[in-house]
């Protein structure tokens, strides 16, 4: 296990707030089979993904998400996947990502976040965040507090965490979230894969599986954006 931390990147950009359900996870147009894998995004990310960058990220999807030989968890009924082609450094992407304090300041739905532990992120590092979830014909309208715990970490290339989510008459017993990183041509494909298990969720699953994609949707639309911005920036001459 990698103990880097990797440095934060020269410029943190806000992005336009946008709407979202839960930003705990996902991306979804419909529900995913109770049983297998959601399919992947095809061309939702950003209308400037270019058509070249959205065939190259979609060639990589193969295979379930894992990092240092772990990944989601395989009996959930609520998982979604997609990724992103983010025409930025390897290093800015990965450090963006990994800044969790930073979160906040690019993230419109992350409300707070605190890490529980001090040093390098790392396997066994904490945080908690929170980020509103609007109602459902099932849920009330509330504000979710994340615990989440680092399991696997590898520098510029992974981080897997899970943990539950816990607000006002809403429940998610465990989200198991998978990240990783890898170099294409013209910048880095982002891809990310994420289960949810727990019986309120799971009393509704496609409402969930919809409320879990929307939120890594945006999720990846708001690091591409920062990225590419803080990219452009350190481009600019002097």
């Amino acid at each position: 296990m990698s103990s880097d931390r990797p440095s934060p990147s020269r410029n943190h950009v806000r992005t336009t707030a946008l709407t979202i359900a839960l930003a705990a996870a996902g991306v979804v147009a419909m529900a995913a089979p109770q049983t297998q894998a959601a399919p992947t995004r095809a061309n939702t990310t950003q209308a400037n993904t270019t058509q070249a960058d959205t065939t190259q990220a979609a060639a990589h999807h193969n295979g379930p998400s894992t990092c240092r030989g772990e990944g989601v968890d395989p009996t959930a009924r609520i998982r979604y996947q997609s990724d992103v082609v983010i025409k930025a450094p390897l290093s800015t992407v990965f450090a963006l990502q990994t800044d969790v304090e930073r979160w906040p300041t690019w993230q419109p739905p992350v409300l707070t976040m605190k890490r529980l532990g001090p040093g390098p992120l790392r396997k066994g590092s904490r945080f908690r965040w929170t980020t509103p979830a609007p109602a459902t014909p099932t849920t009330p309208a509330t504000t979710l507090t994340i615990t989440s715990t680092v399991h696997q970490l590898k520098r510029d290339s992974c981080i897997r965490w899970s943990g539950p989510a816990i607000g006002e008459g809403l429940r998610i017993d465990e989200g198991v979230h998978v990240w990783t990183f890898t170099k294409v041509r013209g910048g880095v494909r982002v891809h990310t894969e994420e289960t949810w298990t727990g019986d309120q969720v799971e009393a509704d699953i496609p409402t969930a599986t919809e409320a879990l994609g929307r939120g890594l949707e945006a999720w990846l639309s708001n690091l591409k954006t920062t990225a590419e911005a803080a990219n452009r920036h350190d481009r600019q001459p002097l």
